[in-house]
């Protein structure tokens, strides 16, 4: 809202008068009216009330039927909505068709009416047939073309056959309201029921209802609250942010310092944006800003150009004759900014090399910083500890590129470049950095980090192989001390005839040595990749494990005499004789003859028994322990 819209008012007042006689007499009417969606026909008790009830029970939207409450008076008998809404329908799309560029087309509130009809001068005959108000909001630019524009749809009016009074409005004659101080106008157009709406009506409508629940909270403190932006430009679609500025009177508060009323106010007020918007049934999105009334003032004072703005253009939806006269001050020009402000505002101007400058040296620390980092996540994943900013170069270059070969001296050079540079700015020897050296920089980082990438991919394949290849040295390292100096194959056939088949060691065990195997192979061909190395990892460790358990238990076990090799089933064990008690002994599963009985045991036990009979086995057997495999077991042959 401008000068240029406020100086409408003015020429329109006489063309307005002049058009209400002609107006009166081409209205059609008769006995009908309409008691739905949002149409009841109730004496004004001001539109708030009606949206305070909604805000109570949120079940009731905006476009539901109205509460029929009367003060005084009988309520007439309403008729059926639905026969008229093929009509209604009908109504619009004639309109939208000759019209295209009309903003909204809706249906006033029936309670609404009194308002109207006293300001628009509708003669007592006409709104004594309780008519239906269809209010029309059509582009400013189009206001000269009221006369021509009117005359026509009054014809598709009459086409409808029923009962319906037209009012053609702009944004301009809508804001004009509240520059009367005539919210409740503002408040029933909000409440329309539309026929028709590009987000303008549902834009108002969020606004009204926030307004509403902010009042009904806490009205006494609340100075202003105007709206601003798209929506008073006219410009405002389905999905347009609705700017709102909420004044808070803190000039009389007693209880309370400015700034906790200001936070205890606001929060309550940002957290009725999603009630309102709920209520509202729309997508537009409720930017609300607060300000103390003392606060809003100064800044005024010191000409801030939101302020200057916003007490130009906004429009006052509620205002306790503060917003209203500060717009005419500005307009009359007795609001202008001081000395202080305007030399503040210069000095800004000044101090802007200053600033970018600044911002420029932060640019280049972020870009040290975009350097230093990843590198030294490379180090770490080159299995040294992050390097500190003071050796890391010396550190990058002696890892990177002398011991794993993977970076060189160009990259390293870059590196360099962001330590040193860093350093000077540390020191307070770097006061500016151009701007073009910040994109050359820029670009020497995004170069650096793409080869980081490489290099990352590099290690990991390293990293792999050496998993892959010292997993295949420990295993094959432990089966030569059990089975001597041999080739791979003769080693892996020894593992599967001397051990795997004597059951000394679980048969899934040779599947994993011959996996190990091809997993080795693969280093060589560049095919190994880390979720298989992750795989026989796992798998490797664990036959390591075994092999490592068995060997410290042939260890205990020093001579081939004083054991037995047990086949029962599929399975097979190991018999140890050490007199008073044996043990049998299955993988990992070691158990105790006992008593007649086979009970579990395990390796503690086993160790202790060994050294109590000083490391010496026995080499006689009892043909009752014979009853007790046999028994415990089942048939069984030993195996020498």
């Amino acid at each position: 809202m401008n000068d240029k819209n406020l100086k409408e008012k003015g020429k329109r007042m006489e063309n307005d008068n002049k058009d209400k006689e002609k107006e009166n007499k081409n209205e059609p009417s008769s006995n009908k009216y309409y008691n739905k969606v949002g149409m009841n026909n109730m004496n004004m008790n001001n539109v708030n009330n009606m949206v305070s009830k909604m805000a109570q029970n949120p079940s009731v939207s905006m476009t539901a039927p109205l509460p029929a409450s009367v003060q005084g008076g009988q309520m007439p008998n309403p008729i059926d909505f639905d026969k008229i809404k093929s009509k209604l329908e009908d109504f619009k799309k004639k309109i939208m068709k000759k019209y295209n560029f009309t903003i909204a087309i809706g249906v006033l509130p029936g309670q609404a009416a009194p308002l109207f009809e006293e300001d628009e001068q509708i003669p007592k005959e006409i709104s004594d047939t309780k008519p239906l108000y269809v209010f029309i909001i059509i582009p400013e630019e189009q206001f000269k073309n009221i006369p021509k524009i009117k005359p026509e749809i009054i014809k598709f009016v009459k086409e409808t056959g029923e009962n319906i009074w037209l009012m053609i409005k702009t944004p301009v004659d809508l804001w004009n309201y509240g520059l009367d101080s005539k919210f409740e106008f503002i408040d029933a157009i909000s409440a329309c029921f539309p026929l028709h709406d590009n987000g303008f009506l549902g834009a108002l409508r969020v606004a009204n209802i926030h307004k509403s629940l902010v009042l009904r909270k806490f009205e006494k403190y609340v100075a202003t609250y105007a709206i601003g932006g798209s929506l008073v430009r006219g410009t405002a679609g389905k999905d347009s942010d609705v700017d709102v500025f909420v004044v808070i009177d803190d000039t009389d508060v007693k209880r309370m310092s400015r700034i906790e009323l200001l936070e205890k106010l606001r929060g309550i007020i940002y957290d009725y944006i999603r009630e309102a918007t709920a209520l509202a049934g729309v997508k537009n999105i409720l930017n609300v800003q607060v300000y103390l009334l003392t606060d809003f003032w100064q800044s005024v004072k010191d000409a801030h150009p939101v302020m200057f703005t916003f007490i130009r253009d906004g429009i006052p939806l509620y205002d306790r004759g503060t917003f209203i006269p500060w717009k005419l001050l500005l307009k009359m020009g007795r609001i202008k900014p001081s000395p202080e402000a305007i030399d503040l505002y210069m000095k800004q101007g000044e101090q802007t090399e200053e600033f970018v400058k600044r911002r420029l040296l932060d640019a280049m620390v972020d870009i040290y910083y975009g350097v230093v980092t990843p590198t030294q996540a490379m180090m770490m994943l080159a299995g040294e500890a992050p390097p500190v900013p003071k050796t890391i170069v010396a550190d990058v270059k002696k890892v990177l590129i002398d011991k794993e070969k993977v970076m060189d001296e160009k990259n390293l050079k870059i590196l360099e470049k962001a330590v040193h540079l860093f350093k000077q700015y540390e020191y307070g020897k770097l006061k500016e950095y151009a701007g073009t050296e910040i994109d050359k920089f820029l670009s020497e980082a995004k170069e650096y980090n793409k080869m980081l990438k490489k290099m990352r991919e590099k290690i990991e394949k390293k990293l792999q192989e050496k998993t892959a290849e010292d997993l295949y040295e420990n295993v094959f390292k432990l089966l030569k001390t059990f089975f001597g100096e041999k080739t791979q194959a003769e080693l892996i056939k020894d593992f599967e005839t001397q051990m795997v088949r004597k059951g000394k060691i679980q048969g899934r065990y040779l599947a994993i040595l011959k996996e190990l195997v091809q997993l080795k192979g693969k280093i060589k061909s560049g095919k190994l990749n880390q979720k298989e190395v992750d795989s026989v990892k796992a798998n490797s460790i664990e036959l390591m494990n075994s092999l490592v358990e068995y060997g410290q238990r042939t260890d205990l076990i020093s001579a081939e005499k004083g054991t037995m090799l047990i086949s029962y089933g599929n399975r097979k064990a190991e018999l140890v004789l050490m007199g008073k008690e044996n043990f049998l002994i299955e993988g990992k599963d070691i158990k105790k003859i006992s008593d007649g009985k086979i009970i579990s045991s395990n390796r503690e036990e086993f160790e202790k028994a060994f050294i109590e009979n000083k490391g010496k086995l026995k080499t006689k057997i009892s043909g009752e322990i014979f009853n007790v495999l046999e028994k415990e077991l089942g048939k069984f042959e030993l195996e020498f």
